[in-house]
Order: structure tokens, then sequence, then C-alpha cells
């Protein structure tokens, strides 16, 4: 199973009224374990970004200038999640609305809920009525966030990616993600990484552990676009 945890910076909470995104950050799980290979990029949003969302993300409108706009990085991101890739963000509905109403203003096919997870969903399922924010479940799984003084696409979706694993039950460490990305030649950066990142733990789940989240998934998604392939090879 290939799934791509992504993160979306913008400039504001609505697309319909012109926001805009300025950085997107991913990371490749195959059966919950990093590849290795990411994607990030800075967007320039072709608008101003508005000073209380720069208190966020720290992403000026200076800082961003020189960057490509969307439609120049559309196709390199469509290639990056590719037919197969599942979706997992925390609160989708945000990331997913901007990332669809640019794929459709640009003519290229929108993501279907389909092939979506939400791991806000999960973490209200699973703690109902706790602050369920990426904060909030990484001082609840112990995972060491101290590196977010902004708000990054990239570092999110990675810390994400830890909360995750931790949302279906949790597992041993098998591998260094930082080193992983380093060391493969595939990884799609488009521009160099100014923020500093930490090294995460990065985990892979037993056979016991992706049978539940095989349930889980084929529960909570109606019509799982993985199930379609998986019957195709039988």
């Amino acid at each position: 199973m290939r799934e791509i945890v992504f993160d979306t910076e913008t400039t504001g909470f609505d697309p319909e009224t012109g926001d805009k995104l300025v950085e997107i950050g991913a990371v490749e799980l195959i059966n919950h374990v990093p590849t290795g290979r990411t994607y990030h990029q800075y967007i320039n949003p072709e608008r101003e970004v508005p000073e209380e969302v720069v208190k966020v993300h720290g992403l000026t409108t200076e800082y961003l200038k020189d960057f490509p706009i969307f439609a120049k990085v559309a196709q390199e991101w469509v290639d990056f999640i590719g037919d197969d890739g599942i979706l997992v963000a925390h609160n989708a509905t945000f990331d997913m609305k901007f990332i669809n109403f640019e794929l459709k203003r640009l003519g290229f096919e929108e993501y279907q809920w389909d092939r979506v997870v939400d791991t806000l969903e999960i973490a209200k399922s699973k703690f109902p009525g706790q602050r369920n924010n990426l904060d909030a479940l990484c001082r609840r799984f112990n995972i060491d966030n101290s590196a977010r003084t902004f708000h990054g696409a990239l570092l999110d979706a990675q810390l994400l990616a830890e909360v995750y694993l931790e949302l279906l039950g949790g597992a041993e460490p098998t591998m260094d993600l930082a080193a992983a990305v380093k060391n493969n030649k595939e990884t799609v950066s488009a521009v160099e990484i100014k923020r500093v990142y930490r090294e995460p733990r990065v985990f892979a789940l037993s056979e016991e552990s992706l049978a539940l989240h095989r349930a889980f998934l084929e529960k909570n998604i109606k019509n799982p676009i993985w199930l379609a392939d998986e019957k195709s090879e039988n």
C-alpha cells in the first residue's frame, strides 16, 4: 500500500475567495515505512500574504515572490502522487479543498475522497473531547516537535507520518527517515529547505497491525481504490 502523508501552507482559509497555496510538503510511505522520497515546494501565491498568516508559517510575500506559481509545478505534484497514492492529511478537508481547487482550475482531475485518509478524524474517534491538533498529538505520543517554531509543510508532514503510525497502534523503529531521504536520488525536492528539520523516528508495522489498518480503512472509506488493484492482481 502506497500512502502520501502531506501538508500545505496557504495565505488563508478559502480558495474560493482568492486564498492560495504557498507551500506543499509530502512524505511517501510503502506499507507504512518511509521510502525516503519526499516532495517539497514553496509557491508564489501571486498575492499578498496577510501579516497574521505570516505569523503562523513565516512565509512572507517578499520571500515567496521568486518561487514558481502553482501552475508551473502542478504536473510535478501530480506525478509524485501518481495514480495509486492514498493521501493522508490532518484536517484533510482544508488541504484537499486547496489542492483540488488548483487542480480543477488548471484542468487536472481532482482527487476523490475514496483515496483520502484524515488523521484528525481518526484522532477524534480515539480521543473524543480532547485536543487533537498536531502539537497535542505529538505531546500525547511523546514525539519531538521542538523544531516546529513555525508551521512548515514538510516538517509537519514528517511529524504527521509519525503521529499516523501511532494512531494505528505504533510499532518498532526500523530506519532513519532523514538518512533515507538524503540517500535516495529519486527524492523530489524543488527547493533547498532552509529550515532545520529534526530526524524523526520511523516505524514499520507488524502484519497484525497492517491487517487492523486495512480493516479500518475498508470500514471508513467507501470503495477504496487499492482494493480494486489487489483484486485485479489475484
